[in-house]
């Protein structure tokens, strides 16, 4: 299986690339951020404690989120051929619980990571913001996910460093431009394409 995790600060573009990973590759899309909001409209008591969070700008507690993708993966068909990660690992400790997650169901993965400025970054976020309707697509909050982003989770690329199967991707470009790049990579490490993209 081909698991990618995307990595990158909010806005960097880890939800578009993964919609054109999928197209190419067939490989199934976990958003944390979808699996957060889906158990937030699902009314439950953890729904409600995650929603108050993310509100604020606030990350999820690690044994919640180790829960909730432990329970996706085994719920995924025999035939996958990898999986997205898309918004997680966040904090080095997730990290080491998806590692040993994906070590005990014989499995690995590669991180890659979507390098894009702070101002490009804080520029996209409040033009999402004008249509998505989500409360935290606002400057204040913006800043704050930023800062966390840069004390708690950006040493989590240095983890996937340090373990030999992390590549930088330069995000500043144009969509295209940026899959480009990760395109190639994941072909140099074998991947293979859905036969309905591949050119003739």
């Amino acid at each position: 299986m081909l698991n990618v995790i995307l990595f990158g600060a909010p806005g960097s573009g880890k939800g578009t690339q993964s919609e054109l990973l999928v197209k190419q590759y067939g490989l199934q899309h976990l958003s944390t951020g979808d699996l957060l909001r889906a158990e937030i409209q699902s009314g439950s008591e953890l729904g409600k404690e995650i929603d108050e969070l993310i509100s604020k700008g606030n990350l999820v507690p690690d044994h919640k989120m180790v829960h909730l993708i432990a329970h996706y993966i085994d719920a995924l068909p025999k035939d996958c051929k990898g999986v997205i990660f898309d918004g997680y690992p966040r904090t080095v400790e997730q990290a080491d619980a998806l590692t040993l997650l994906l070590r005990r169901r014989g499995m690995d993965s590669v991180m890659l990571e979507l390098m894009v400025d702070e101002d490009e970054v804080i520029k996209r976020l409040l033009e999402r913001g004008k249509t998505s309707g989500r409360a935290d697509d606002n400057f204040d909050t913006i800043k704050k996910r930023l800062r966390i982003y840069q004390e708690v989770t950006k040493p989590v690329s240095a983890y996937y460093l340090k373990h030999h199967n992390y590549f930088l991707i330069n995000g500043n470009y144009t969509v295209d431009l940026t899959f480009e790049q990760i395109d190639n990579i994941l072909r140099l490490r074998g991947a293979k394409k859905e036969s309905s993209t591949q050119k003739p």
